[in-house]
């Protein structure tokens, strides 16, 4: 009997495993210097498979998460002619940058029950676990988190923007905005059919300061004091600078 049980363990193992995902990035570091303006990632890859291509349409979905971090949102009212907090909530973990990219609408890509699971939209990233007895529609604050991420850049949903190519080749690009957070982004990419994962692969793309950047960084950090007696300097040195500038302008 148990010789039976570890074979139908073994067969529905191989069947999870039909298919699976072998990646290409364009570049899996990103540099941040002084004129960082964004960039472009670029990811492609193949399904390999060892029995033939199932009948039911292939979707694949990607997921672009920067480092996460808790925040306080707060509501503003205006009371009394002015603006003041009102409410707050915490928020245990929001990432600084999350991209979904997938081959269909997002809620044909990928079932509800599935998106619960690996946590792959937008507001399933974002991680609250609860909020003051007090406060009024907590729902809310996430959406607020996203509403201005998603102005800013940092928040995408790019649906229909992964290309499948016979069922097998699929790419897509992800636009990673000026303003990132320094660290790994973990990226993942789900291959599913009639909206259930059946496979998936993990990757991590790494986000640092490079060059005067990382030097005016780390001297921040580890050097507070010669880093401000540094920036006073310059300060005094650009006020000075302009001043003969207009001096000069004056004279002539």
């Amino acid at each position: 009997m148990l010789r039976i049980l570890s074979f139908c363990f073994a067969l529905a193992a191989s069947a999870l495993s039909a298919e699976e995902v072998v990646l290409g990035l364009s570049q899996d570091q990103v540099a941040i210097t002084t004129n960082f303006d964004g960039s472009e990632i670029l990811l492609f890859g193949a399904v390999k498979r060892e029995t033939p291509i199932p009948e039911e349409p292939l979707d694949v979905v990607i997921a672009v998460s920067g480092p996460s971090s808790p925040l306080t949102v707060r509501r503003k009212e205006r009371k009394f002619g002015i603006w003041v907090n009102t409410d707050a909530v915490e928020i245990d973990a929001a990432p600084s940058f999350y991209a979904v990219a997938t081959s269909a609408p997002f809620t044909e890509a990928i079932s509800n029950v599935e998106d619960q699971r690996h946590k792959v939209s937008i507001p399933r990233a974002i991680r609250s676990v609860g909020a003051p007895m007090e406060v009024e529609d907590a729902q809310s604050f996430s959406e607020a988190v996203i509403r201005i991420r998603t102005d800013e850049g940092l928040y995408q949903l790019r649906e229909n923007t992964v290309e499948i190519e016979q069922q097998t080749l699929f790419r897509t690009s992800i636009q990673m905005p000026a303003n990132l957070t320094e660290g790994d982004y973990p990226t993942r990419i789900f291959l599913t059919r009639d909206g259930k994962v059946v496979s998936q692969f993990e990757t991590v793309i790494n986000v640092n300061k490079v060059g005067l950047e990382r030097w005016l960084y780390d001297l921040s950090r580890n050097q507070p004091l010669i880093y401000g007696i540094m920036s006073l300097a310059i300060a005094i040195a650009a006020g000075w600078l302009a001043s003969a500038a207009f001096q000069v302008l004056r004279r002539n």
